[in-house]
């Protein structure tokens, strides 16, 4: 007999299918908000009129802007933003932009919180894994700082606590949770995502997929997170493919972040993800492959790996992406493809004389220690990167 506990997100709401400026206006006089402090994209923030529409709808709220939160969220951005957030005395953060600026606020919030004011304090505050899966995980002060989020990719980020932040100096990406970090508020408006790169849209739409994917296939997938993510494939599988045929498709962005959106259940339920997740942390933060193309490049790999000891449950996403009988290794790979996406770690450009670091760095992450098939140490890894090759 099935047992478990769902416990649902402190996100309170999700805006979907509304301009973003008319749902800002609408959030900022629920939270009350009088000093909101923006984190944005930089290219959007140059190259865009998005920030300075936000801007006029904060008027005499905007207390401020970074611009400057870099690839894989690296400590020395999110001090620098604290630093100056703080200064400003905001009583809220906004966000828009894609996975690294939603972690970025995520880390502001945090550093906010327990008076984070050099990089060097966050040692004290982020998770660590042994290499033979045991955690830590400190216990730390929430901010009271509310955070709204404007994704403009589909890496979903915001429907987790947890925060992804580089050390760069010791290049390792590690994680920080806090429950209460977790974004106040989600707007999804498809029109802000035409300015996101075609590659970038759809590598995180992979992401999302690679989240949906690895919660069926988990170790302790639960019967609402099943049900979010077999809909998620439905969504992401139709979305971006109407996508990459016209980027200007509006409804077909909608699918693709409702479907972002519906991958995230499992997180929230407590679904353990696999090493598809696990390794791609490492190929980020080590070898600084972006989120999206990181589950291009392994997932098919690792539902290879995987498949001795979960063929049943990898028949429903071979269902969910309509193609019911193919290996699911195969679809996800036919998929990838069809995007245009890469499929090789040469193609994303990592050296062969990293893979032995990256093995035994991958190690450390705890979703490796979850995969369904028992990972026995960075030998198996590194068949998997060898695969991937």
């Amino acid at each position: 007999m099935q047992s478990g506990i769902y416990s649902y997100p402190d996100t309170s709401r999700i805006v979907y299918g509304t301009d973003f400026t008319e749902a800002l206006a609408r959030e900022l006089e629920l939270v009350d908000a009088r000093r909101v402090y923006v984190l944005a994209s930089g290219t959007l923030e140059r190259s865009t009129n998005l920030v300075g529409r936000i801007r006029d709808v904060l008027g005499d709220r905007f207390a401020g802007v970074c611009a400057r939160i870099g690839a894989h969220t690296p400590r020395s951005d999110v001090v620098t933003a604290a630093n100056a957030a703080r200064a400003a005395r905001a009583d809220m953060l906004l966000t828009l932009g894609g996975g690294s600026v939603t972690d970025g606020a995520k880390m502001v919030s945090i550093c906010l919180g327990n008076d984070i004011s050099e990089p060097a304090q966050l040692d004290a505050l982020r998770n660590t894994v042994a290499a033979d899966g045991s955690s830590v995980q400190p216990s730390f002060k929430p901010s009271s700082v509310a955070t709204v989020v404007i994704p403009t990719t589909l890496s979903a980020g915001e429907f987790k606590a947890n925060a992804g932040c580089t050390d760069t100096v010791r290049h390792v990406k590690e994680m920080y949770s806090q429950p209460l970090a977790i974004p106040r508020t989600v707007i999804f408006d498809p029109a802000v995502t035409l300015h996101t790169p075609e590659w970038l849209w759809l590598s995180t739409g992979i992401r999302a997929v690679d989240h949906a994917v690895e919660d069926l296939c988990s170790i302790n997938c639960q019967p609402f997170s099943e049900a979010a993510s077999l809909h998620s494939l439905r969504l992401l599988g139709r979305g971006l493919r109407a996508v990459k045929s016209d980027t200007s498709n509006l409804e077909a962005r909608l699918d693709c972040q409702l479907g972002a959106w519906m991958s995230m259940i499992g997180s929230a339920a407590g679904v353990k993800k696999g090493a598809s997740h696990g390794i791609g942390h490492v190929l980020g933060g080590t070898a600084g492959v972006p989120h999206g193309y990181t589950s291009c490049v392994m997932l098919p790999h690792v539902m290879r790996f995987n498949h001795p000891v979960n063929a049943e449950r990898q028949k429903l996403v071979s269902e969910a992406l309509d193609r019911p009988g193919q290996p699911a290794a195969d679809v996800l790979a036919e998929l990838i493809a069809e995007l245009g996406l890469p499929s090789t770690l040469r193609d994303v450009n990592v050296a062969a004389d990293m893979l032995d670091r990256i093995a035994k760095n991958s190690m450390h992450d705890r979703w490796v220690h979850a995969n369904p098939r028992k990972i026995e140490g960075p030998a198996t890894v590194r068949q998997l990167l060898d695969a991937a090759w």
